[in-house]
């Protein structure tokens, strides 16, 4: 049975732990770039550099939206094409990818370096900030190809049914951005600099360790360069797939921008490093979630694609059950421990340490229930359903969190910042209960569809 066939055939349970574990494992890791990013330059150069890192992310978050768009998009149809048994379409899709996730980035690259200080104003900087931020944006800027590479093929490596080696991927640069880190900064005094080019350090033994993969044999599908010559159909079928993680990531950069700006307005400096650190923890948190929803969808899109919907309806079922345990665990984790989770990055400041701990206890208040909201949104990313997939992908960074964004904090000032989540969680869920009430109607009668073809099959023999 090779990597793909188990798919179809394999216990649901333990094929979502084989490719779920390796997948949070990878996100856990990789999410380490921005936390431990953070927690060097906290405590090597101070609160400033912080403030200097988050008013970075917002670029940061573009450049992983580019990666989204080619890489999950890609991967879907992947998925689908192993499930339809044709392998050689599927090698067509992963080598139009491999293009953009080079052009795309170098693309967004040269716009930044035009810009590069009006950019980071509007995202947020301070005079006091800017100076550290442009350090740091501009050498992370000049690695953005090798990160999309790395994480976009990445998902090509667990799409062909091969989790546990996208996981090593993930393990190998968060180690090389750790240790560098540590040297960079405090032992060479590079500062945030060297945070900096640690991240790069890491993405590039990342990227070359997946073109090794591709290149080398190991894989099931392969890069041929026949497949490299664009194909505008398939371009257009890998972003309408793509176009949801896209289209939320791309709203979590404004949505982030306009967070950074408000507490400017509300908070200045200190907000600003406040929100630095809970993005860290939400990353830690979301991670998992996120790790599991990529484990989940090749299973999905699979079987999807093989017409097994009972399978289906089984993934989908187990892994929102257990992406619902990971966000309760999380939010007890934060409702226990706030202030020593702060001060792993505030390194003493008692103000800093005290507004992000309360801030934390609002801004989490609905964590239980995102778990749901976000497998959910993946499912339908998974069977190809582009539309459904970006209204649930976007309901919470942009149809919701933003409007309330902009009103709650005329009202209640920077308590209404922190409200700004909670509330739109909440609904955000509400929504996609429905989307889904609607769609699980659905599947049976596929699943009738289905054996009724069966049975005309058998009626012909």
């Amino acid at each position: 049975m090779n990597n793909s066939d188990v798919l179809r055939e394999q216990n649901i349970g333990s094929l979502l732990w084989k490719f779920s574990l390796p997948a949070i494992i990878g996100m856990l890791v990789n999410s380490l770039y921005n936390i431990i990013d953070r927690i060097f330059v906290g405590r090597g150069v101070g609160s400033i550099a912080i403030a200097a890192t988050t008013v970075a992310f917002p670029m940061m978050i573009l450049l992983m939206a580019v990666s989204m768009l080619i890489g999950i998009g890609a991967t879907a149809l992947i998925s689908i094409r192993l499930g339809e048994k044709k392998p050689e379409e599927a090698e067509i899709i992963i080598g139009n990818a491999m293009v953009m996730l080079i052009l795309l980035p170098l693309c967004l690259t040269g716009i930044y370096f035009l810009f590069s200080d009006p950019i980071l104003i509007f995202f947020g900087a301070s005079q006091e900030v800017l100076p550290y931020a442009r350090d740091f944006t501009h050498i992370i800027m000049m690695g953005s190809a090798l990160g999309s590479i790395s994480m976009g093929m990445n998902n090509f490596i667990r799409a062909e049914g091969n989790p546990r080696m996208a996981m090593y991927t993930q393990l190998l640069g968060a180690l090389i951005n750790v240790v560098f880190n540590y040297i960079f900064i405090f032992k060479l005094g590079l500062g945030i600099k060297g945070s900096a080019l640690a991240t790069l350090s890491g993405q590039l033994v990342s990227a070359i360790w997946v073109l090794y993969y591709f290149f080398s044999g190991s894989s099931i599908l392969k890069i041929k360069l026949k497949n490299l010559k664009l194909q505008i159909p398939i371009l257009l079928s890998i972003v309408s797939i793509g176009f949801a993680p896209f289209a939320m990531q791309l709203a979590n950069s404004v949505q982030n921008v306009i967070l950074n700006k408000t507490l400017m307005i509300y908070g200045g400096d200190m907000a600003l490093s406040a929100i630095g650190i809970m993005i860290s923890v939400i990353t830690v948190l979301f991670m998992p979630i996120v790790g599991l929803s990529q484990g989940a969808q090749p299973i999905i899109g699979y079987n999807y694609g093989a017409r097994q919907f009972d399978r289906v309806k089984e993934t989908l079922k187990k892994a929102a059950l257990a992406a619902t345990c990971i966000s309760v665990v999380g939010f007890i984790g934060i409702r226990i421990w706030p202030t020593q989770i702060v001060g792993l990055f505030s390194n003493g400041d008692l103000e800093l340490t005290k507004m992000t701990s309360q801030a934390m206890i609002v801004f989490f208040a609905m964590f239980p229930v995102i778990g749901f909201q976000i497998i959910c949104a993946n499912y339908f990313q998974a069977i190809g359903k582009a539309l459904q997939s970006t209204v649930l992908s976007l309901s919470r960074q942009v149809l919701l969190f933003i409007p309330l964004l902009l009103i709650l904090p005329h009202f209640w000032g920077i308590k209404g910042v922190w409200l700004t989540a909670p509330i739109a969680d909440g609904l955000a869920v509400l929504l996609t209960a429905s989307l889904m009430y609607y769609e699980m109607r659905n599947i049976p009668k596929k699943q009738r569809i289905k054996e009724s073809n069966k049975m005309d099959l058998i009626d012909q023999t």
